[in-house]
């Protein structure tokens, strides 16, 4: 035996069963001893369930209990079941089968098709994409290449949920899920995708499980042949099961038990792609017998980051929160999470990368450092910090900011709009450098409003709206800046984040951070409309976003930091509110849960330039009284639901001026004022340059400009005989 068997790289193999078991933790043991019948096995988050599975299966083989070629782990990365079968090659079970669901069912698939159908494998699509725009462009519906991913994303979905194209439409209406197109058009779509799969004898990733399930379900005898060669079956993170892999799971089990499941309902933030944490809450129910094990003793991360987290799901609500586990850290001592206001997003970014470029400096290695968000588009200022505080970073789960497609084609735009000067028609009638920027965005999918639900058009929204932002905070830096000007420093930002990104930052949404750590991590952009998300409406959508943030806390090992900006961008007003979720756990927010919150030495510190004024209370219903967290909704100052007492007359004055104003402008309506803003305006009728200032979407500008229009307007006046706008 060499020295470098007993490195932590090649760890010496367990002579022994018994061995095997050495250095697990009472409950650990206590999953690794439960080798049959239905065992369910409850882990938190670093509580080391990958730990306690694999050596579950590996003394199983070792104590001769599980023949290893009898055993099936499954779980849902190609990451996570090379992990998996590293472990057990080290604990001396390699012949045990660790692979994720489509790869289990495409290679039973592939073995079993000849006999089942006759033939060869239809060839597998590796890319759905293009035919999905071709479905698409049969059914004379235009998708640019956002929506065209969106579509394709809730294809998968239906597959994944069992739907077939005709009950798509009503299975979204049910679930609440928010399409990105009118859902019998995309009913449509899917339907003739599904016909050009036919035709042209062609499966995709989902069919792979539809067609074993398929083949399960009608052949008894290829059932029983699959069953006779696993008979012990281990799932790993339960909770993401979909109902098409629980139903693959059914047929591979049969009427027998001898299944081991492991997860967290309160990890369970992929709903979105047909995840359910229901199979994992309902084991028990359809197992009565089952061994339940708890995992609560957490490895990973300090007592102060775990009392964090513990306060985070103790004000959940919901049918996962009723299973939430209370974490218990096993290691010593660290730092209280920090708690930073900034003033604005940039001050925000800075004074991240300065807290980062001091952590190393003590000797945090950088790759032991992440910057988590809600959405990839809050990346590129964190880019740009990092950049120029010298400081290495790679980007995981989402390309660079400059290289985004439509970043690109936005430059390219810009790009050839400075060039044409005066002689770009779009530029006619603007005033400014960001009222030429959003001229020419909104040829590029940019409008004032975002567009509804998530995914890439939501995605790419942002990204120009990043766009259309830096160039406002350029214009209030650089007075007199041109076109070509701004187009010069995108460039030199570009430039500058060719940065190592071998060993740097990780930069991640918080939804591609799942399964990581880190020694520090900067849970960065905590503000209500970000986290939640604007379009988490439902209870259900919510909770969900808690435990996006309770997963997010949970990476970090030692170091946690939590900040959040109460303005856009320097000078900008001061309106935003932290998460609701962080309420009675950061201090100075109200009674501490019973769950606990920050520490008593605990405590916000203002980042740099953080803003001195008069905290604003929260916006409630007139209506009903409800607190409003939607920006619509404030802007109504009333929920969505709750009636209205707008003057329709006066809406349509209202529209009718706008419509002037905007033909006058050359530009369009919306740029004058929203709906949503005309709607509040007549609702709250303003009589005074104070009340109509107080609606929001009226800001300082365009009180100055149409302030007296409005005013005159809703006195019953016409425009022209109110007072001139001094």
């Amino acid at each position: 035996m060499t020295a470098a068997t007993h490195s932590p790289l090649f760890p010496q193999v367990p002579e022994t069963a018994d061995a095997v078991l050495a250095g697990l933790d009472p409950e650990q043991r206590e999953v690794a001893l439960a080798l049959h019948g239905p065992v369910c096995v409850l882990a938190g988050a670093g509580t080391g369930k990958t730990r306690a599975i694999t050596h579950r299966i590996a003394y199983g083989v070792r104590a001769g209990i599980l023949p290893p070629a009898s055993v099936l782990a499954v779980t849902f990365t190609n990451r996570a079941a090379g992990e998996m079968r590293g472990r057990l090659r080290q604990l001396g079970a390699g012949g045990v089968q660790a692979r994720t669901f489509h790869s289990a069912a495409l290679r039973q698939l592939q073995y079993f098709w000849p006999k089942a159908v006759g033939g060869d494998l239809p060839r597998l699509l590796e890319r759905k994409v293009q035919l999905v725009a071709e479905a698409a462009a049969r059914c004379r519906v235009r998708l640019d290449r956002n929506e065209l991913r969106d579509v394709t994303g809730e294809i998968e979905w239906a597959k994944v949920t069992q739907t077939v194209p005709g009950d798509y439409p009503a299975a979204v209406a049910k679930s609440q899920r928010d399409a990105p197109r009118d859902t019998a058009e995309i009913g449509q779509i899917y339907a003739m995708y599904e016909q050009l799969k036919r035709d042209r004898g062609v499966i995709d990733f989902e069919d792979v499980l539809l067609l074993t399930v398929g083949i399960l379900q009608d052949r008894h005898d290829i059932a029983d042949q699959i069953r006779r060669q696993y008979q012990h079956f281990v799932v790993d993170e339960y909770q993401d099961v979909s109902p098409l892999q629980q139903r693959l799971l059914d047929l591979w089990l049969g009427d027998r038990d001898n299944l081991c499941v492991v997860g967290d309902a309160s990890q369970t933030i992929y709903s979105f792609t047909g995840a359910t944490p229901d199979h994992l809450l309902n084991f028990r129910v359809r197992h009565p017998n089952a061994t339940v094990v708890k995992l609560v003793r957490d490895y990973r991360s300090t007592p102060q980051v775990v009392h964090l987290a513990n306060g985070l799901l103790s004000q959940a609500r919901g049918r996962a929160a009723e299973h939430r586990l209370e974490l218990i850290s096993q290691r010593d001592p660290g730092p209280e999470p920090a708690y930073t206001e900034y003033a604005d997003e940039p001050a925000e970014a800075e004074g991240t990368a300065r807290r980062i470029r001091d952590l190393i400096a003590s000797g945090v290695p950088a790759g032991e450092i992440a910057v988590l968000y809600r959405i990839n588009a809050q990346s590129e200022v964190y880019e740009q910090a990092l950049a120029d505080a010298g400081v290495p970073y790679q980007l995981r789960g989402a390309e660079r900011f400059f290289e985004r497609e439509e970043v690109r084609k936005a430059g390219v735009a810009l790009r050839g709009a400075a060039r044409a000067g005066g002689n770009d028609a779009l530029l006619d009638d603007t005033e400014d450098l960001p009222s030429q920027v959003r001229a020419v965005l909104s040829s590029n999918g940019w409008s004032p409003e975002p567009p509804a639900g998530s995914g890439a058009a939501r995605d790419r929204w942002e990204s120009l709206a990043a766009l259309v932002r830096l160039s406002e905070d350029f214009a209030r830096a650089k007075p007199g800046a041109t076109l070509s000007d701004l187009v010069g420093e995108l460039d030199e930002r570009a430039a500058a984040q060719h940065a190592p990104t071998v060993q740097g930052v990780t930069l991640a949404s918080l939804h591609a951070a799942k399964g990581l750590e880190w020694d520090a991590v900067f849970l960065v952009g905590l503000t209500e409309g970000m986290m939640p998300i604007t379009y988490a409406k439902t209870d259900e959508q919510v909770e969900e976003e808690r435990r996006l943030l309770y997963v997010g806390v949970t990476r970090a090992r030692e170091h946690l930091s939590l900040s959040w900006a109460l303005s856009r961008s320097p000078g900008g007003r001061a309106s935003r509110r932290p998460t609701r979720f962080l309420k009675g756990l950061r201090p100075g927010s109200g009674k501490l849960g019973a769950a606990g919150g920050a520490g008593a030495g605990a405590g916000i510190e203002r980042g740099s330039g953080a803003g001195r004024r008069k905290r604003r209370g929260p916006v409630l219903c007139r209506v009903c009284g409800a607190t409003l967290t939607e920006a619509g909704e404030m802007k109504l100052m009333r929920c969505e639901d709750c009636p209205s007492d707008m003057d329709e007359a006066l809406y349509e004055r209202l529209r009718e001026w706008r419509a002037e104003q905007a033909r006058g402008l050359g530009q369009p309506a919306y740029c004058v004022f929203t709906d949503k803003t005309l709607m509040a305006i007549a609702e709250q009728v303003p009589g005074s340059d104070g009340e109509l200032a107080a609606i929001s979407g009226v800001g300082a500008r365009k009180l100055d400009r149409f302030g007296a229009d409005v005013l005159a307007i809703c006195a019953g006046e016409d425009p022209a005989e109110g007072e001139e706008t001094p």
